[in-house]
C-alpha cells in the first residue's frame, strides 16, 4: 500500500499564518509558521491569491478566534486538556501553552512525521510541547487513541475540530460527533468550522470556487461537507448547547470591517457542549 501524504494544506495554511502574523496590527502571532511552511507553502499560497485574495485574513481569523477560546477556557476557565483534531502544522501547543494544560495532538501519522521532522530543524521550538497521538482515522477509535496517551476522559476538554470538516462524508462527521460528545467529560467544549452547502455545492457556485475546489482537489484533498445548520446533527450527537458566529461576524468584531465581497459569510464556526459552560464565541 502507498504511504499517505503529508498534507498540503497545512503547509497553504501554516503560510497565510505565518503571512498574518507579520502584518502591523496582526490579528495572530505564530514565530514558527514561517519555518513551518517553508518554501512550498508560500508557493501554494501565491498561486491561491491569484484568485483568493482574502484567503490570508480568512485563515488569521480562524486563527484568531481559536487561539482566544483556548486562553479563556484555559487561563481562566476549569479545562486543563486540549485537543487537536487532525492537528496538522498547528502551533498552538506551543504558542498558547499555559501551566498543568496538556495539549494533545491527534493526526494521521504520515501527517504527525511530516511535522515533527519540520519541528525539528528549528532551533527553538518546544518540541514537548504537545502530546503526539497517531491515529489513522479511517481504522482507529481517536478517543481509544487519546486515553492511551494520557488523556483523561474523567477531566474536562476543549476539543479543537479546525478545518477538517469541509473534507469529511457526513457519516465521518455525525460519528467524531457523537464519540466527543459520550465519550469525553460533560464540561468539555468542541469547537469546530465548517461550510455552507453553497462552498461545496457544484451548481450553485460561482467561478472563483470552481477555481478554489481544483486547486484543493490538486493538492490531494477536495471539498465533501457543508451545512446550513449543523444543530439538528449536534443535538443527536448528544450537544445540549450550540453557539454559531459567522467568518463575517468575527472578522467585524476582530477588525472593524465588512466587505461582503469576502464572502465569509458561507463558514462558520460553532462551540458546543453537553453541560452550561461559558458561551463567548
Amino acid at each position: 500500500m502507498t504511504e499517505r501524504a503529508a498534507s498540503r494544506t497545512a503547509l497553504l495554511v501554516a503560510a497565510y499564518r505565518a503571512r498574518a502574523s507579520r502584518r502591523p496590527e496582526a490579528l495572530v502571532a505564530d514565530p514558527w509558521a514561517q519555518a513551518v511552511a517553508g518554501e512550498e507553502g508560500e508557493a501554494l499560497a501565491a498561486r491561491l491569491d491569484a484568485f483568493l485574495v482574502h484567503r490570508e485574513l480568512w485563515v488569521a481569523v480562524r486563527t484568531a478566534v481559536i487561539d482566544q477560546q483556548v486562553r479563556w477556557r484555559t487561563r481562566e476557565g476549569p479545562l486543563r486538556q486540549v485537543v487537536l483534531l487532525g492537528a496538522g502544522l498547528d502551533t498552538r501547543a506551543a504558542r498558547l501553552a499555559a501551566p498543568g494544560v496538556a495539549f494533545f495532538e491527534v493526526d494521521h501519522p504520515a501527517s504527525q512525521r511530516d511535522k515533527q521532522e519540520r519541528l525539528a530543524r528549528i532551533p527553538d521550538y518546544p518540541l514537548g510541547a504537545a502530546r503526539y497521538v497517531a491515529c489513522d482515522f479511517e481504522r482507529d477509535d481517536f478517543l481509544e487513541r487519546l486515553l492511551l496517551g494520557g488523556f483523561q476522559a474523567d477531566q474536562p476538554a476543549l476539543v479543537i475540530w479546525e478545518g477538517v470538516t469541509p473534507y469529511l462524508e457526513e457519516a465521518a462527521i455525525r460519528s467524531t460527533l457523537q464519540r466527543v460528545a459520550t465519550g469525553t467529560d460533560p464540561r468539555s467544549v468542541l469547537l469546530f468550522d465548517h461550510f455552507l452547502k453553497n462552498v461545496v455545492d457544484a451548481s450553485r457556485r460561482p467561478p472563483k470556487d470552481v477555481q478554489t475546489r481544483a486547486f484543493v482537489e490538486e493538492l490531494g484533498e477536495k471539498f465533501v461537507f457543508g451545512t446550513n445548520d449543523p444543530l439538528p446533527m449536534l443535538h443527536h450527537a448528544g450537544f445540549r448547547h450550540v453557539r454559531s458566529l459567522s467568518f463575517d461576524e468575527a472578522c467585524l468584531s476582530l477588525t472593524g470591517t465588512y466587505v461582503r465581497e469576502r464572502e465569509f459569510r458561507f463558514q462558520r464556526i460553532v462551540l458546543a457542549s453537553r453541560t452550561v459552560v461559558d458561551a463567548r464565541l
